[in-house]
């Protein structure tokens, strides 16, 4: 525990307007480059392929690119011998197209089909549907769990700093053309867990020095609150990215979006705790009455 407290609160206001401006940029990159959408959600063959011995990912895709196939996306799957095959099409017998192609010019080694599957673009659009309504339904259950934990305020609080979390961070893989799959849309619900888990711990700080600080105004508090509070916070994202720093550099291309998504959330998660969350507890104007249950009133059922 730091035995000084930080001022938080004093810059709250530059921070707004650094978090609004974000917001906007974000909201701006979604509208105008848009996510870009993987394969499960925009439909596509998907082929898997084993190798009798490591291969070579840029083999494969000049050979994809010189039949044709240059847009194809290719990752090993778990091992070095293993590749999976994206690409986004509407024909059905793409993949076995592909598959077939791959095992002719690759005669060195035997080459096995695992699986070959197509996506259609009817449930690639089922999948965007019901993800999005997912994250909302998440974000509902959220406010209703900080309402009933601790109070209306505190809910509205948390959950305008998980929207700007989210939009942020979308905003970020959009405009760095992050292909935004399912393993993103994990890492995305992950991340703001990450931002709420974060978020509850300074709240419950908070409602205690409220009970206990009785001669602090609301700012003081919140101050007080945050700085015993971040020492966790620090330690916790900055265990929390090296983890995903070593998971960006040696988990592969196919974990390369989820990690990259949860780096994001975590930071900006960090970010929005202290000034978005906590600044809006001061707007709100947050009192000591608010944390009083209201008392039931009696009912005189003499006659």
């Amino acid at each position: 525990m730091l035995n000084k407290t930080i001022n938080f609160m004093r810059w709250r206001k530059p921070f707004y307007a650094i978090a609004l401006l974000f917001s906007l940029f974000s909201i701006g990159s979604l509208a105008v480059k848009q996510l870009n959408f993987g394969l499960e959600f925009t439909g596509g063959a998907l082929v898997e392929l084993n190798y009798s011995e490591p291969v070579e990912l840029e083999s494969i895709r000049q050979t994809l690119h010189g039949a044709g196939w240059g847009d194809a996306i290719v990752q090993n799957f778990g091992s070095t011998s293993d590749v999976i095959i994206r690409l986004a099409s509407e024909d059905p017998e793409l993949g076995n197209q592909i598959a077939r192609l791959i095992q002719r010019e690759d005669a060195e080694q035997d080459v096995t089909i695992k699986r070959v599957e197509f996506i259609g673009p009817q449930v690639g659009e089922e999948l965007r549907d019901q993800g999005g309504l997912g994250m909302l339904l998440a974000l509902a259950g959220i406010m209703l769990y900080v309402a009933l934990r601790f109070q209306l305020k505190f809910a509205v609080a948390g959950l305008v700093a998980l929207l700007h979390d989210a939009i942020f961070t979308l905003g970020l893989l959009s405009f760095f053309g992050v292909p935004f799959d399912l393993t993103v849309l994990a890492a995305l619900l992950a991340a703001v867990g990450y931002s709420l888990n974060d978020t509850i711990v300074v709240f419950d700080r908070i409602r205690e020095n409220l009970r206990l600080m009785r001669t602090s105004d609301l700012t003081h508090v919140i101050n007080v609150s945050t700085t015993q509070t971040l020492a966790r916070t620090l330690a916790t994202s900055v265990s929390t990215i090296l983890v995903l720093m070593s998971l960006l550099m040696v988990g592969g291309e196919s974990l390369q979006g989820f990690a990259i998504t949860l780096i994001i959330g975590v930071v900006i998660g960090t970010y929005s705790s202290i000034y978005v969350a906590n600044g809006l507890l001061i707007n709100l104007k947050l009192t000591r009455e608010d944390l009083i249950p209201k008392q039931l009133e009696e009912v005189d059922d003499r006659p």
